[in-house]
């Protein structure tokens, strides 16, 4: 059955289910799932500055880590609508990992852009739902950090809705990534799609605490047209947002290949295009 039926279907089931559900306000989702978007984007007028820095683990033989560090500006020029300029830098320590050389090196990487506009808020509507395009340029290949161009975009469809008054909240995310990637040492261009589901529930404990956790799908596929599948992985983790201050926030999330499989490979993982291990935290300050 095609992907474009099954993301279709999701978003069928997941429209469903949060428009039965009593309507509730009081969580705003901006910032609290880890590798996940909420609906909320911000107030006007809103400024922010935040820091994420993403972790990524094992590939099975040898030793692979590599992390990325963000620096991000937050802007909510007007309601519903929210720009997000980045900049970042990459670290891998990499040995004996198969199909990768062997590599320890940090490195400025490029730029970023992320563009969100959320279509419908939960005060007015039954759930909210926002469209978010994140575009980066980088200087390297953030797999194996070789020296490449690579551009990619994420069109992310985000569906949030409050469960239980105050206290839960569930999310929703469609994902479309493709990427364009030329090394520095070859003639070619590779193309690659990442498509992705992926699902949290969070609950808010105390106020401006908020514990639980998030399970993402993704089929990953060579070039464009979504009939080459070159694997697929399922992680699932734990996520914690706390409010440390009235202006001032940290995410924290980890997340693990619970299953996986190359295409040819009878493995429980896939280790080829993703990781085992991977985590991420984030920090943010309006001011």
């Amino acid at each position: 059955m095609p992907v474009a039926t099954h993301v279709f279907r999701a978003a069928t089931i997941a429209v469903t289910l949060f428009s039965g559900i009593t309507h509730a306000e009081g969580i705003d989702s901006e910032h609290i799932f880890g590798f996940m978007i909420g609906s909320d984007v911000g107030d006007a007028g809103e400024r922010e500055f935040q820091t994420q820095t993403t972790g990524r683990f094992d590939k099975g033989a040898g030793r692979y880590h590599a992390g990325e560090q963000e620096f991000e500006l937050e802007l909510v020029p007007v309601e519903n609508f929210r720009i997000e300029l980045g900049t970042a830098f990459a670290g891998h320590d990499i040995r004996d990992v198969a199909g990768l050389d062997d590599r320890r090196q940090l490195s400025w990487t490029g730029a970023s852009l992320d563009l969100r506009y959320r279509f419908l808020a939960r005060e007015t509507a039954p759930f909210g739902m926002t469209f978010a395009v994140q575009s980066e340029g980088s200087r390297i290949d953030d797999i194996s950090g070789a020296g490449a161009w690579r551009y990619g975009t994420t069109f992310t469809l985000a569906f949030d809705r409050e469960i239980v008054p105050d206290f839960a909240i569930a999310a929703l995310n469609l994902s479309y990534q493709p990427e364009w990637t030329r090394f520095s040492s070859l003639a070619e261009t590779e193309r690659e799609v990442t498509v992705g589901a992926a699902f949290a529930l969070m609950a808010q404990f105390r106020p401006g605490i908020l514990l639980g956790g998030e399970a993402r799908y993704f089929r990953h596929y060579d070039g464009f047209g979504l009939d080459a599948l070159s694997g697929q992985a399922l992680f699932i983790g734990p996520t914690a947002y706390f409010q440390l201050s009235e202006r001032s926030r940290l995410t924290v999330s980890w997340s693990t290949q619970a299953w996986g499989r190359a295409s040819g490979l009878r493995a429980g993982l896939d280790l080829a295009n993703f990781e085992h291990h991977q985590a991420r935290l984030v920090f943010g300050v309006n001011f």
